[in-house]
């Protein structure tokens, strides 16, 4: 199986914490935006088709950006192209990102009509204030009626950490409001302040929570998550029974994915290749029938063996040796032998199956540090 992944890179207003690929004021130019989307879906149908290799795509994901800015139409228009120039499963997943002060009744009934099955609300924060701080478009109350109309269908809400002034009360407010709105798989992250963006500022000025203080936040949302009947399959997030994000799935089992769209990033025939972060030469390669791609480059078989390795390490189910040498004709173990003897105590093993234990998984980037080298 293989994944999609459709970049819409306009949004209202820039998040202060936001480093994606996104232009806040430039909406008028998304109906050209996605008229190009659909020629680079063509064109790059049309070469996998003169590839002769088989594959079946099996999740499509619409991100941002705010997907849901856009006319729905749109959205529609792309899903028709996609189903035009791709083979999808019998039951694909198939996902959209939303802010909740986008999104409308007509909306949710365009997306439904288009085939999509599954919803991503961007909460992050129950608390009305933190919003406020993060520039963010919508309000608790947005939330709620978001998730009213996604009553009955296949949602998930966003919950961040790390927060200025974030407190375990705020967490466990946030975390409640996204279980009992309907939400069957809430995404739990630590914000990352990056270089370039307004809230970096806070961050030098230590006005953020430091790493145990969010380490702590984390631990708190986790046990309350479990309570809650959210079990978690990858170190930042947690799903009901069946409804884990089969799209996330795909790329920390080192899946093929291919990305559309400017900035999109896709792994193909064990190649990685991005398109370019210009809104503008990203148009002007389409319209010219060129792919927009900047970087492009072969995955070594070292390099695929440490990819196999982090990603499933990520995983609660870990990583497989059965499926590490069939991969690659060799074990792990013995592959990475040294990093292996130093984080042995970290780990727990169960038959064919090696996972770093429940209690370490939060901290895993120091752990996978070993096997860099």
């Amino acid at each position: 199986m293989a994944g999609i992944y459709v970049h819409i890179p306009f949004c209202r207003q820039k998040c202060t914490y936001c480093d994606f690929t996104s232009f806040p004021n430039r909406l008028s130019f998304a109906e050209a935006y996605m008229a190009c989307l659909y020629k680079e879906l063509s064109l790059r149908g049309k070469e996998l088709e003169k590839s002769g290799k088989e594959v079946v795509f099996d999740t499509v994901y619409f991100g941002g950006g705010t997907p849901s800015v856009i006319d729905p139409e749109l959205i529609y228009g792309a899903m028709k192209q996609i189903k035009n120039c791709f083979p999808l499963s019998k039951d694909p997943e198939i996902t959209i990102e939303m802010n909740p002060g986008t999104v409308s009744e007509k909306k949710i009934e365009t997306y439904l009509r288009a085939g999509i099955n599954r919803f991503s609300v961007g909460l992050q924060t129950a608390i009305d204030s933190q919003l406020e701080n993060l520039n963010r478009i919508h309000n608790v109350r947005d939330y709620l009626y978001c998730a009213s109309l996604l009553k009955g269908k296949n949602f998930s809400a966003d919950v961040m950490l790390g927060l200025k002034g974030q407190t375990k009360e705020d967490v466990e407010k946030t975390i409640l409001i996204a279980a009992e709105s309907g939400a069957s798989h809430i995404s739990m992250y630590a914000l990352t302040p990056e270089d370039g963006t307004p809230i970096y500022t806070d961050y030098l000025n230590g006005e953020l929570p430091d790493a145990d203080e969010v380490a702590s936040l984390y631990d708190f949302g986790r046990k309350l998550l479990k309570e809650k009947g959210f079990f978690r399959y990858e170190v930042s997030n947690f799903a009901k029974p069946g409804k884990e994000s089969r799209h996330n799935l795909n790329y920390w089992r080192r899946g093929e994915y291919l990305g559309f769209g400017v900035s999109a990033s896709s792994f193909f025939f064990e190649r990685r290749f991005t398109n370019t972060f210009d809104l503008d030469e990203y148009m002007k390669c389409v319209i010219s029938g060129f792919f927009p791609v900047i970087e492009s480059e072969k995955v070594e078989k070292e390099d695929a063996k440490f990819e196999f390795l982090m990603l499933a390490l990520r995983t609660e189910e870990g990583i497989s040796s059965k499926g590490y040498r069939d991969a690659f004709g060799s074990d792990w173990k013995e592959d990475f032998a040294e990093a292996y003897r130093k984080t042995k105590k970290y780990l727990r093993e169960t038959g064919d199956r090696t996972k770093i234990a429940d209690k370490y998984l939060y901290v895993q980037n120091r752990i996978l540090t070993e096997y860099m080298s």
